[in-house]
């Protein structure tokens, strides 16, 4: 089958984007992405093609400089916290609006929507073209993180749109129970699958249990609400314990210019293959976020799996589906959110109980594996193979 993916995203390091629609071309289907303001020297992986619709709202042009991380006077911070909303909200209109445009301009048989952002374009397309439409959120949309005003009136809107438009979609894909039993609660939606945000098995595994834990890493988004100000805060106690605690990844400048690293070393981020190898190097993985967005409670984020995959038990937030799956497989040691001390003690039985740690991590990972996952995203696609109108021969 030929399939149209629509993400609001650069693609360039949207992992799970990527991955998708590597299995599928794997698979014999043929995939396009049609993305959002990608750099001009990403090369897609091999088999995939991408467009890219440029980012703009009525508040700023393309390639207008953000504001995002200037320390700005506080009229200013004023200004762009009540702001922010309606240029979010026009910046993904507009992108939704191109997104159609240029889909109506290739061929297809299935159309696979990426969050709610691509949600309206999807369902556009998929209608307008007689094809099925998959929706694939990768959080909960009205549960998630706000760094602006609040914005009632709109979340009622959102909510109502994703109900509508959701309820039509022939299959929806999300990325774990906890996301999918709200869907289900929240709509009443019977055609949920799971399709988690795990990584493929590992070549070959370092052995992370001779070298035991030479500190803690954090791979992935530095920003609010992911416990880093926690983390920072135990930092100087952890290095005391022979434990000194990287944070690696992009960072919000805004968030950045506030936050006080304290015995934290901050690195650039690097590509996911590389940072497999950091990870087992330090022996140690943070997964950290708050408890203060329904999303975080529901969440299962990359970095447990990619922990996985390096073979490295976790030192993790106990909060909602983070907290059950480590519980579950044993996978690492949980601390209390927004407790310093709890962490540094997490971190202690951490490494006391090292070795059955690291042997939990690898019984697990054929269950928490890509193997697993990309069997699943395969199923939901040769269900609606034959709802398709149209097919081509190489794709069957």
């Amino acid at each position: 089958m030929r399939v149209l993916m629509l993400v609001a995203t650069t693609v360039a390091t949207d992992t799970r984007v990527l991955r998708e629609a590597t299995t599928l071309v794997e698979a014999g289907h043929f995939v396009h992405v049609i993305g959002r303001s990608v750099p001009d020297d990403f090369v897609p992986p091999a088999g995939i093609t991408v467009s890219s619709i440029g980012t703009s709202s009525v508040f700023r042009a393309e390639g207008t400089p953000s504001l995002t991380g200037l320390k700005l006077p506080p009229h200013m911070r004023f200004a762009r916290w009540l702001l922010l909303p309606q240029h979010r909200n026009s910046a993904f209109g507009r992108w939704a609006d191109g997104a159609i445009a240029d889909g109506r301009e290739r061929e297809f048989d299935i159309v696979h929507a990426h969050d709610f952002t691509a949600l309206r374009a999807g369902a556009t397309l998929a209608d307008e073209r007689g094809v099925p439409l998959i929706y694939d959120t990768h959080e909960l949309w009205s549960g998630r993180p706000r760094e602006y005003r609040p914005t009632p009136l709109l979340d009622r809107r959102e909510r109502a749109q994703e109900a509508e438009l959701g309820s039509r979609a022939d299959a929806v894909i999300t990325v774990g129970e906890g996301v999918a039993n709200a869907l289900r609660d929240r709509y009443g939606w019977e055609h949920v699958s799971v399709v988690r945000n795990t990584f493929p098995t590992a070549a070959q595994l370092v052995d992370t249990e001779e070298h035991g834990a030479r500190g803690l890493i954090y791979a992935g988004r530095l920003a609010a609400y992911r416990e880093l100000e926690t983390v920072a805060d135990a930092s100087e106690r952890l290095a005391h314990l022979g434990l000194p605690v990287t944070l690696r990844g992009p960072a919000d400048p805004t968030w950045l210019a506030s936050f006080d690293k304290k015995a934290t070393r901050l690195e650039l981020p690097c590509a996911p293959e590389e940072v497999t190898g950091h990870l087992a190097a330090a022996g140690l993985v943070l997964v950290t976020h708050s408890d203060k967005w329904e999303n975080h409670r529901l969440a299962l984020p990359n970095k447990l799996f990619h922990a996985v995959q390096a073979g490295v038990p976790v030192v993790a937030t106990d909060v909602g589906e983070l907290a059950a799956t480590v519980r579950r497989y044993g996978l690492g040691t949980l601390y209390t959110p927004g407790d310093p001390d709890s962490l540094v003690e997490a971190a202690r039985a951490a490494v006391a109980d090292y070795a059955g740690l690291t042997q939990a991590v690898r019984d697990a990972a054929p269950e928490l594996s890509w193997d697993t996952d990309g069997a699943r995203l395969l199923e939901v696609y040769a269900r609606l193979a034959h709802r398709s109108p149209q097919t081509v021969d190489e794709g069957e």
